[in-house]
């Protein structure tokens, strides 16, 4: 599989002499994704993910798909860090999150579960189970992904 220079940068960003340099090249592509962001395999950044911004506690599993405008983070922004109760996002395997899907977190870890697609615009409050389709302002399960 060949990849795009944005997704190619994403694995940069933990390699050893040049990790900064791909940090800093995502930044000038419009993509916010911090060193200690852990991708799984087969990562897939959209048409080159622009405005996608994830928070340094979040975990990707492997053949996720983000578009652009995506946005995972914590929902208590009006805390101060250290009074936050968020503890971190956690995207499993093969889950897709259409463009200008928001998934944030006020306290503990979201998990957004294996198989599961967030629709557009849509604004995931809640863990997802598996499988699942969900869409809506706040986000709700509104089916079960079929393969």
């Amino acid at each position: 599989m060949t990849r795009d220079l944005p997704t190619t940068l994403v694995y940069a960003r933990n390699w050893l002499l040049v990790g900064k340099l791909a940090y800093y090249g995502l930044k000038l592509l419009g993509v916010e994704i911090p060193r200690s962001v852990r991708i799984g395999a087969d990562f897939e950044l959209a048409h080159g993910g622009v405005g996608v911004v994830l928070h340094s506690k979040t975990t990707i599993g492997a053949r996720v798909k983000i578009y652009p405008g995506v946005t995972l983070g914590r929902a208590d922004i009006y805390r101060p860090s250290e009074r936050s109760r968020f503890a971190g996002i956690v995207i499993e395997d093969d889950v897709i999150l259409s463009p200008g899907a928001k998934v944030l977190c006020k306290e503990g870890v979201l998990v957004v579960r294996r198989g599961t697609l967030v629709g557009a615009n849509a604004v995931l409050l809640e863990s997802t189970g598996a499988d699942e389709v969900w869409a809506g302002l706040p986000a709700r399960c509104v089916g079960k992904r079929e393969y």
